[in-house]
C-alpha cells in the first residue's frame, strides 16, 4: 500500500486548493474497513464506516503530510445554546485534536451582537471572523448561517482550505480527530439513533415538505453536528439545503436543518460516514463498540 500511495502523490501536490487530497477509490479497501466484527464497517455502497481499529493512520499521514493540506472548521454558534466558556471548550479542545499537524484555519460567523473569547491557538493554527448578515426570507438560524457560509465560501474560503467541516459548538473534542476523516463528503452518524430501528428515526415525515422520507425509506441517521468534505461537496450541500428550505417557506413549512441534511445525503451518499465515536453523547452509557470516544456532545447546552 505504501508503495501504491507514494506513486500517485507526486502527482497529487501540484493541484491547487481546494482539489488535492481524496484518497482514489482504489485504496479505500486498503487504508480502511480493518477487522471491526462489532459495527457496520462498510455500507452497501461501499463507503466506509470510521470506527477506532478500522483504518492505517501512520500509510495516511505519509499521504497527506507530502500535499501540505490546509482544513478548514467553520464552527456554528447557536444563539442561546453555548456561553463563552463552552465556545472556550470548543476551541481549546479543536486546537489539542482537530487535526493536529496540519494547517488549519477556524472560521467564526457573528451577528454585531456576539463576541469571541479570548482565542489562543498553536503553531499552523489561525482564525478569521466574518460577519453575518441576517435575510430578508427566512428567520431561522440554520437558514441565515448557511446563506452567509455559502457567500463566504466562494469569495474567500475556497482559496484558503482543501477540505472543510461544519461543526456545532457544542461539542468537546477528547481524542484525536485525524486524517482517517478526510473525505470527498463526510457524515455524522447520530449517536441518538445509530442502534436503534430505522422505522424510528425522526426524519421529516410531512409530504408537502422539502425534506420529507416515506417511512420504507433511508439509510442512516445523521447528525448535523458534523459535515465536511471538499469545498465543492459542501457548497453542494448548502445549495440544495436553500433550495429545499426556500420550498418550504414558500408552502409555509418549516424543517430544521438536520432533516433536510438527511435528505440530501439520502439521495447523494456519503463517500465517509465517521462512526458515533466521533460524536458520543456522554450522559448515554457507553456500549462496548464506542472504543475511543473523539468528541462528547455536550447535551447539557441544549
Amino acid at each position: 500500500v505504501q508503495k501504491n500511495l507514494e506513486g500517485f502523490s507526486h502527482e497529487e501536490e501540484e493541484i491547487g486548493k481546494g482539489e488535492v487530497g481524496v484518497v482514489p477509490d482504489c485504496f479505500i479497501s486498503c487504508l480502511f474497513n480493518r477487522k471491526r466484527p462489532d459495527v457496520i464497517t462498510t455500507t452497501n455502497w461501499l463507503a466506509p464506516v470510521i470506527w477506532e481499529g478500522t483504518y492505517n493512520r501512520p500509510v495516511l499521514e505519509k499521504y497527506y503530510k507530502r500535499l501540505n493540506i490546509t482544513i478548514g472548521l467553520a464552527v456554528i454558534c447557536v444563539p442561546g445554546k453555548f456561553s463563552n466558556q463552552s465556545l472556550t471548550d470548543f476551541i481549546q479542545s479543536a486546537n489539542k485534536h482537530f487535526l493536529f499537524g496540519y494547517s488549519v484555519v477556524f472560521y467564526f460567523l457573528l451577528d454585531v451582537f456576539s463576541t469571541l473569547p479570548p482565542i489562543a491557538l498553536g503553531p499552523l493554527r489561525t482564525f478569521k471572523v466574518f460577519l453575518m448578515v441576517k435575510s430578508d426570507i427566512g428567520k431561522d438560524f440554520y437558514f441565515i448561517y448557511m446563506n452567509n457560509l455559502f457567500d463566504y465560501i466562494i469569495t474567500h474560503i475556497q482559496y484558503e482550505v482543501n477540505f472543510l467541516f461544519v461543526m456545532n459548538a457544542e461539542q468537546v473534542f477528547k481524542d484525536d480527530f485525524g486524517v482517517e476523516t478526510l473525505g470527498k463528503s463526510v457524515a455524522q452518524l447520530s449517536a441518538w439513533w445509530y442502534f436503534k430501528d430505522g422505522d424510528t428515526f425522526p426524519y421529516e415525515r410531512r409530504l408537502k415538505s422539502a425534506a420529507f422520507i416515506p417511512f420504507e425509506e433511508g439509510d442512516f441517521y445523521y447528525h448535523s453536528a458534523i459535515f465536511g468534505g471538499t469545498v465543492e461537496e459542501v457548497l453542494n450541500l448548502i445549495r440544495e439545503y436553500q433550495k429545499g428550505a426556500i420550498q418550504d417557506i414558500k408552502n409555509q413549512l418549516s424543517s430544521t436543518y438536520e432533516h433536510h441534511l438527511n435528505k440530501y445525503l439520502l439521495i447523494k451518499k456519503p463517500t465517509k460516514l465517521l462512526s458515533p465515536e466521533y460524536n458520543w453523547d456522554p450522559s448515554f452509557r457507553t456500549p462496548p463498540q464506542i472504543k475511543c470516544v473523539k468528541i462528547a456532545w455536550q447535551s447539557k447546552n441544549v
